[in-house]
């Protein structure tokens, strides 16, 4: 496993981070400990994880899973880089001050992450979206107040804009506090707005990029080949492919050209991206897992990313340059 640190902190992470959203819905808590367990066993020692995760399944709620799982012992918390996420709504009653960003909510939001998970502190505490009726000083002093208690160490964001990260971080420098260390958006070959605004702050604020929905919800994944196979795709992915057929046949038939699985191209496109700490790679079987790691192995040239480049256009480079002299 490679190793690299989270934006301009000292904090070392694998360059693939386990995400567990299907843990709970999509995946028994037996097979997520296992894969979790096997994370471990090729040194992915960076876990994604939010409040809201599997909370329609009642008790078994992704953040409960992981915690039974670090309730096994063995190291499995110290070895982990714990990231988690406040915003949502946890209850299924709605009632003011039940979600986002008030210092209130954040705060008893935290105190829910660290019981389900079992826990006494979170590595990286993520805002999962912006929240714009809370001021930022209000904000940065609960997580001010968090981070002193030893409940939580690195704030990040995720679903930010370029100019919300320049916003918070001006706001906590003023505080003469770190501020956010990395964000996490929604970044992939067929998703590249981010490359306008998004990554040029993340850069210049010194955050780690942590992209989500790496394979655009399985579109990157080699839909074409396993239609092929028979194998049917769920109701939302036939609808993007109806949209995106072209592009994906001619990515499928350039990832054959490289005799490489279109995942893991499109995992190695993301991790060839200067501003890319460690795509969020979500398996919800084992044997997925397994399968991702091959992406590390991946050198792209000069002449792939041109071609990957063709297929799927960026937005032409960061703003202003992209729509301006």
């Amino acid at each position: 496993m490679e190793f690299t640190r989270l934006g301009r902190t000292g904090l070392k992470v694998s360059r693939l981070c386990l995400g567990t959203m299907n843990f709970g819905p999509e995946t028994s808590e037996t097979d997520a400990h296992a894969i979790m367990d096997q994370a471990l066993t090729y040194g992915i020692n960076f876990f994604d994880t939010a409040n809201v995760y599997g909370r329609k399944v009642g008790e078994g709620i992704t953040e409960s899973i992981i915690g039974r799982w670090f309730a096994k012992g063995g190291g499995r918390r110290e070895k982990v880089i714990l990231a988690t996420k406040v915003y949502g709504q946890m209850s299924a009653e709605e009632w003011p001050n039940f979600n986002r960003l008030s210092a209130r909510s954040i705060v008893k939001a935290c105190e829910g992450s660290l019981r389900r998970m079992k826990t006494d502190y979170i590595d990286l505490y993520q805002m999962h979206h912006i929240d714009r009726d809370s001021p930022w000083d209000e904000i940065w002093q609960a997580m001010e107040t968090l981070v002193q208690q030893g409940k939580v160490i690195y704030i990040g964001s995720s679903n930010f804009a370029g100019w919300h990260i320049v916003q918070a971080n001006e706001a906590a420098k003023a505080r003469h506090f770190l501020g956010l260390v990395s964000e996490q958006p929604k970044y992939n070959l067929t998703e590249r707005t981010v490359e306008l605004e998004v990554l040029p702050a993340c850069q210049g604020y010194g955050l780690g990029v942590l992209p989500w929905s790496p394979l655009a919800g399985g579109l990157l994944g080699g839909i074409i080949g396993k239609e092929a196979e028979g194998r049917r795709a769920s109701e939302s992915i036939r609808k993007e492919l109806a949209k995106r057929r072209e592009k994906i046949e001619q990515f499928e038939a350039f990832c054959k050209e490289l005799a490489e699985e279109p995942a893991d191209v499109a995992l190695a496109w993301l991790l060839h991206q200067p501003p890319v700490t460690s795509p969020i790679i979500g398996p919800r079987l084992a044997d997925q897992l397994a399968g991702s790691l091959r992406a590390l192995e991946i050198r792209l040239d000069a002449a792939a990313l041109k071609r990957l480049d063709e297929i799927f256009p960026g937005p032409g480079g960061p703003a202003p340059e992209a729509f301006a002299w």
